[in-house]
């Protein structure tokens, strides 16, 4: 079973940055996809974005692309997200998520998830 915990949310200025990681238990989980979702109040989850374990190839969220960047350190089994050009609508909860399948966007699509770390951005 694979546990997840995130990290590095915190309240940040519009146009700053933060960076995000997410701990798995996995030692080596290259059969995962690791992806961030996150969700605003009263919103549904939102992909934010995907790497595999055994590459860097990486895919986004179109409201994010550009601005964020996915990246994974075996060595740590930890996933990261480096987040910049933060505005206010970003301000969610952000979850760490591990799926089985390749190019998943929907949040059925995966199997563990974390318990999720605020990230609060003020205008």
């Amino acid at each position: 079973q694979v546990q997840l915990v995130e990290s590095g949310g915190g309240l940040v200025q519009a146009g700053g940055s933060l960076r995000l990681s997410c701990a798995s238990s996995e030692r080596t989980p290259g059969t995962y996809v690791m992806g961030w979702f996150r969700q605003a109040p009263g919103e549904e989850r939102e992909f934010v974005a995907a790497v595999m374990w055994s590459s860097d190839v990486a895919y986004y969220g179109d409201s994010v692309k550009d601005r964020f960047i996915i990246s994974r350190d075996n060595t740590k089994n930890t996933v990261n997200l480096q987040m910049s050009g933060l505005r206010p609508e970003d301000t969610a909860v952000y979850y760490c998520a591990a799926s089985t399948y390749w190019g998943a966007k929907d949040a059925r699509d995966y199997d563990y998830w974390g318990q999720g770390t605020q990230v609060t951005v003020s205008s």
